[in-house]
């Protein structure tokens, strides 16, 4: 377990330890030497933490109450704890998610109460993907974050809603973190070219090689200065070489050179799958080929179950498009099949071609409604009898069940005749869509059924 306390400086500054903490902030990465340490050089996160925030002024005024951090990774929970850490008078304490366990837990917490009964003093306990700790571990802490022995600062890439207990969850503050937008990331790249602890003015960087790096980073500020300090490796020319007064320049082929495979964030459990699938749903059912071909790559490229994206084409071919194309759920079927005997890399081209076929197929869902609709009535409706004439007639007495018309006797092969039980007329649940074989067919049977 590690636990430090930020808040207050050493008993005794020399000179030899400042020495020592300035060597060792110049070997540490480029993105931890350019971790601000004040709110005046956070970038990005407005809506979380810009001005008038409740974040914001709760930090400045050292008022904060326990609150959860909740964003993707590189944009800024550490940071932000970070920060918490070098601004409040409170004495700050870091606990691992990841080796910490129940016992660490309670010492922290008994020391955190000595230190308020005994010197006033509050402690901020700082956790960092807090979702990774188990419930018994969360439960540890509940009492201590509702009696206010600590302020608890959680940091997660996970949803809280759904990774931490909901008890200490509504004693605390979600606050939402989203990635970085290009202008920040920008930022955050120049400022480390010219910073005493970034790259120090000794590179100059391309217009396209800055563009590369925010493209590549995708909203992560940590991967933008990662991506930033290899380019820099890249261009650095070989000791001895260096050029006087002259900054290297950084291209964008030491910047791809530097990136060989550009990985777009995607979490098999997290949100980012479900929000991902689920635009690829929505784009098929909406008709947008370029879309869903979009969506369907990103999980592809991330490795994605390539059953579990056939299985979600299989659910829309009957959900979305239903009998206004019946081909459509054989194609998903096929498209199925391809992922079991094939496989990867072959079978992204199966996906390719059903969830085209998804997108340009005429849409109902029909199907959906009235099974919905049917399954509503039987659950909360009364208790409807079959009419006798349907009524099975092996059995004594069927006799008196009135006669039944069977249809293929009748031209046409259809007969008008009450087949819903009593109080359902029909039209009831299944009501057909204006497009496709669906909305032909209904017209055929409306014409045939008038005799026309």
């Amino acid at each position: 377990m590690m636990s430090d306390t930020r808040a207050t400086m050493p008993p005794m500054e020399t000179l030899f330890s400042n020495i020592e903490r300035y060597q060792r902030k110049l070997n540490a990465p480029l993105a931890v030497r350019m971790r601000p340490q004040t709110l005046d050089g956070y970038v990005g996160q407005e809506q979380a933490v810009g001005e008038g925030s409740w974040l914001r002024r709760a930090i400045e005024h050292d008022t904060l109450s326990s609150v959860i951090l909740y964003g993707p990774a590189g944009t800024g929970k550490t940071t932000l704890a970070r920060i918490i850490a070098n601004t409040t008078h409170a004495e700050f304490v870091e606990v691992s998610a990841v080796t910490g366990t129940v016992k660490d837990l309670r010492r922290e917490v008994e020391a955190a109460e000595s230190r308020l009964l005994g010197m006033g003093r509050r402690t901020i306990l700082f956790v960092d993907e807090i979702h990774r700790f188990n419930r018994s571990q969360q439960d540890a802490l509940l009492h201590a974050v509702e009696d206010r022995i600590v302020v608890l600062v959680g940091a997660t890439t996970e949803n809280p809603y759904f990774e931490v207990n909901s008890a200490l969850l509504s004693r605390s503050r979600v606050v939402e973190l989203q990635p970085l937008d290009d202008g920040s990331i920008a930022r955050l790249v120049m400022r480390a070219m010219d910073d005493e602890y970034g790259l120090n003015g000794a590179f100059a960087l391309a217009d396209d090689a800055l563009q590369e790096i925010v493209t590549l980073a995708g909203g992560d500020g940590r991967a933008a200065l990662t991506s930033l300090e290899l380019a820099s490796q890249m261009a650095a020319p070989p000791e001895g070489d260096a050029p006087h007064g002259n900054p290297v320049t950084i291209t964008v082929e030491h910047v791809r050179e530097a990136n060989p495979r550009r990985g777009l964030s995607y979490d098999k459990a997290g949100d980012m799958h479900y929000d991902i699938i689920s635009a690829f749903i929505k784009s098929m059912r909406g008709s947008d080929p370029d879309a869903a071909l979009y969506w369907l790559a990103r999980m592809i490229d991330a490795g994605e179950d390539p059953k579990f994206i056939a299985r979600r084409i299989f659910i829309l071919a009957s959900e979305d498009i239903g009998n206004a194309d019946p081909q459509a759920l054989l194609v998903a079927e096929a498209a199925f099949k391809a992922t079991e005997v094939i496989g990867y890399p072959e079978c992204r081209i199966n996906l390719a071609q059903a969830v085209i076929y998804m997108c340009l197929a005429p849409k109902s869902n029909a199907a959906e409604a009235g099974i919905d609709a049917a399954l509503a009535e039987v659950r909360q409706g009364p208790r409807r009898e079959v009419p006798n004439h349907l009524r099975d007639r092996h059995r004594p007495g069927s006799d008196e069940y009135g006669a039944y018309l069977y249809p293929h006797n009748f031209d046409g092969g259809w007969v008008e005749q009450q087949y819903l039980p009593d109080g359902l007329e029909r039209g009831a649940f299944y009501r057909p869509g204006p497009r496709g074989w669906e909305a032909w067919r209904t017209e055929a049977i409306g014409r045939d059924r008038a005799g026309e």
